[in-house]
């Protein structure tokens, strides 16, 4: 759903001519995520795809900006835990298709919002975006922009991108997992 100050928002150039030059969703995710790493000035951007259906799931791209931040691909499909949702509240809002969260400060956010040791443990970031990819009520996927070492204000400019990603990228991941995974 596109926020009513977002209805006019209109991608930057160098973020839409990925989603209109490139043809599959490998080579879209693979130029998108350092372009949007650049746009928002993150440190880190991931996206984390999953099969609602079989609950298989994997971090299959991954941009940093130097080798000093981790760097979390998993190019195997792996369950997902059973535990995660109880684990990870960011997760658990996920599945349930809420709107997606912007996290100023893991120190500092409620743990209703989030778990600062799981964070911290898995992911190592100070301030992300758990931009939620769903369809029909299904999450297929994570898109994950985040900063290290500091908190950070989203602005509304941030906000206008990833809503619009919300929008436009849900079937291209549908069809990578499906293409992917055999269902």
């Amino acid at each position: 759903m596109i926020c009513p100050f977002m209805t006019d928002f209109t991608l930057p150039e160098t973020l839409q001519s990925i989603l209109d030059k490139q043809s599959t969703p490998d080579s879209i995710f693979s130029a998108l995520l350092p372009a949007l790493g650049e746009v928002l000035q993150c440190d880190r951007c991931f996206l984390y795809l999953r099969n609602p259906q079989t609950k298989l799931g994997k971090v299959a791209y991954c941009w940093r900006r130097n080798q000093e931040i981790p760097y979390i691909i998993h190019p195997d499909w792996k369950l997902e835990p059973a535990s995660l949702p109880e684990e990870d509240p960011l997760f658990a809002a996920a599945l349930q298709a809420k709107p997606s969260i912007y996290v100023e400060d893991v120190d500092t956010a409620s743990p209703q919002t989030l778990n600062k040791e799981y964070e911290k443990k898995n992911f190592g970031h100070q301030a992300l975006i758990h931009a939620h990819l769903c369809q029909d009520g299904q999450l297929w996927g994570i898109l994950q922009p985040c900063v290290f070492g500091h908190p950070r204000v989203w602005s509304e400019f941030d906000h206008a991108i990833i809503t619009q990603l919300e929008n436009l990228l849900p079937p291209l991941v549908i069809t990578y997992v499906q293409n992917n995974t055999g269902v």
